[in-house]
């Protein structure tokens, strides 16, 4: 069961904002915030889950305007950002019969709602989709529904494979590559502007959070060696956003050393480029088990 409790709303105003709704079969679900909810928090499965929600989009707001830099397109030109969707995990921590971003939520396969979302946006300006032949008519069908082009690629044996297969496929005149997790399918727009006007400024952004819980290090048997500061950690999130020629300049470096990286940013640093953490949203988690699904159910409903 899951309790939800409110907390105070802030005393204060802001402009109305326009949303994209996501297009689901036979019916349209509405991707916007309500607007009596300025702060929640949900119980469930005995973890306490805080989101702030509008507080977030005030924020972001009044960060914009007072550096009178608009909404980020001036900096990112329209149809300059190839995305570079990840869909071909097997997802076998969900215990499905079928890749987790694949499965249903609220009708729709979980994967086509971050395409919706990128599809939207007027700086992207193709989608490369790299996912197994067999799932490919999942977005086949969604072609009707958005206007801008849709890529195919295969996947490699791992998720830095994959990203190559994809980058492969990008247009040369591409000034961004935007590396998203199918499985996280309630990425903001505006959350996704941001980091894309990061990487254009910094050649490299990533979407983070602070983490909250209290991270320890252990040794091999377990015992804590060291209590790490919270202050200085952020937990990684996607899309991760690199320009094109510094994401192959990282890929050649890693194939040549034969290393192994679990995120895309990982490619870069090792090029000792800077990588800035743009801030995102608590909500935009990846589902990955049983528990994550019913989640990410409960926020959507919690937007309709």
């Amino acid at each position: 069961m899951v309790n939800v409790s409110h907390f105070p709303r802030l005393n204060c105003s802001f402009s109305a904002f326009s949303f994209n709704e996501f297009p689901i079969k036979q019916r349209t679900f509405p991707a916007k915030i309500g607007p009596s909810i300025s702060h929640f928090s949900l119980q469930f499965a005995g973890v306490q889950y805080n989101f702030r929600r509008n507080e977030k989009f005030l924020k972001s707001v009044i960060k914009c305007r007072a550096a009178e830099v608009g909404d980020g397109s001036e900096f990112v030109k329209e149809r300059s950002v190839s995305v570079i969707l990840l869909a071909g995990g097997k997802g076998k921590r969900m215990g499905a019969n079928m890749p987790k971003q694949y499965l249903p939520l609220l009708g729709q396969p979980i994967a086509l709602y971050s395409l919706y979302t990128f599809s939207h946006l007027i700086e992207v300006k193709e989608i490369i989709v790299v996912c197994d032949p067999s799932y490919q008519d999942i977005f086949e069908d969604a072609k009707e529904k958005i206007d801008i082009q849709i890529k195919f690629t295969l996947p490699g044996k791992e998720r830095q494979d994959s990203v190559y297969s994809g980058l492969q496929a990008i247009d040369l005149n591409s000034e961004l590559v935007c590396i998203h997790d199918s499985a996280r399918p309630l990425v903001l727009a505006g959350d996704i502007q941001q980091v894309l006007k990061d990487a254009k400024l910094n050649g490299a952004a990533v979407l983070g959070v602070p983490v909250k819980a209290t991270i320890k290090e252990a040794n091999d048997d377990r015992f804590v060696q060291r209590t790490l500061n919270r202050k200085t950690l952020w937990e990684m999130q996607t899309p991760q956003v690199i320009e094109p020629e510094l994401l192959k300049k990282g890929f050649e470096f890693v194939n040549r050393e034969g290393l192994e990286v679990t995120d895309d940013v990982s490619i870069v640093e090792y090029l000792k480029h800077p990588v800035l953490i743009t801030e995102g949203s608590y909500t935009n988690i990846k589902v990955t088990t049983p528990d994550d699904l019913l989640l990410a159910e409960r926020i959507l409903n919690l937007n309709s």
